[in-house]
């Protein structure tokens, strides 16, 4: 990907977003604390930075990293069990599998992007803050990027109110102070929760092996299947340790790092419960 990537409002909006949470936690609410000096100031403030460096690491590597493009000398196997299913012709799902847009055939967990223009593989979402696709090579990142603003997040709430319920109130001109620190609460809480809901959502996909494009596909196949008196399981969630290990790699260590892909393939095919089975 190009760094033409940045030139988006909401790409400014979330590094000014970052750096003001990041400026009034550490250089305001733990100043004022405990003090940038004291062994509690610089433990907090360390944590801090940390989160906040990782989290925009995260955020370089979600926007910079181009999140899967289709081989151009990709052909589908229609043998393929993660690619037909028994029920289907081989025919009609070619032609499920043919992008008219792109002219070309697309992979199993392809979907083409409106606003990127093409294929995607293994398409989660097009996320308007990162200017950028979620797809195969950059989910990890974006998971990253929202764990770590989750906790980052939290600690900043958990200062602001020790803060205020430290402070002495007893005496005149605090008004400002105060709805200052009423402000700044509203908004790390609520930061807080937002972040800690897309986590949590991100989590179950993963625990899944499901994209968010898929999580809807699932429920009309559901749908389906229960009408025809049939059960319906999502066929690439093939066990919740597996199917993290596919998606954030098989060392646990590395989990953490959004720059940690090694594990990562071509992006054209994925273990199904057939082949566990």
């Amino acid at each position: 990907m190009k760094l033409k990537n940045f030139l988006s409002i909401p790409i400014f909006s979330v590094f000014f977003v970052m750096g003001f949470v990041y400026y009034i936690t550490v250089f305001i609410l733990i100043e004022d604390w405990v003090g940038l000096q004291t062994s509690a100031g610089s433990l907090n403030s360390m944590i801090f930075t940390t989160l906040a460096c990782l989290c925009v690491l995260s955020f370089l590597v979600g926007v910079l990293t181009d999140p899967g493009r289709v081989p151009s000398s990709y052909i589908p196997d229609v043998e393929d069990a993660s690619f037909a299913s028994d029920q289907e012709p081989k025919k009609n799902v070619l032609q499920s599998k043919y992008c008219d847009k792109c002219a070309a055939y697309k992979p199993p967990r392809t979907h083409h992007c409106r606003v990127c223009k093409r294929c995607i593989l293994r398409m989660d979402h097009h996320c308007l803050w990162i200017n950028n696709c979620v797809g195969y090579w950059n989910y990890k990142a974006f998971f990253n990027l929202i764990l770590y603003a989750t906790i980052g997040s939290i600690h900043s709430s958990v200062i602001v109110i020790s803060c205020f319920c430290q402070k002495d109130w007893n005496y005149s001109g605090t008004t400002p102070l105060k709805i200052f620190y009423l402000a700044c609460g509203l908004m790390m809480l609520a930061l807080s929760v937002t972040l800690g809901t897309l986590l949590g959502w991100h989590i179950y996909l993963i625990t899944h092996n499901m994209t968010t494009i898929e999580y809807y596909e699932g429920i009309r196949a559901a749908w389906l299947a229960k009408k025809s008196g049939l059960s319906y399981r999502h066929p690439f969630d093939i066990s919740v340790y597996k199917n993290i290990t596919l998606l954030l790699g098989p060392n646990t260590l590395r989990w953490f790092c959004p720059t940690s892909t090694s594990h990562l393939k071509d992006g054209v095919s994925f273990p199904t419960l057939r082949d566990t089975s």
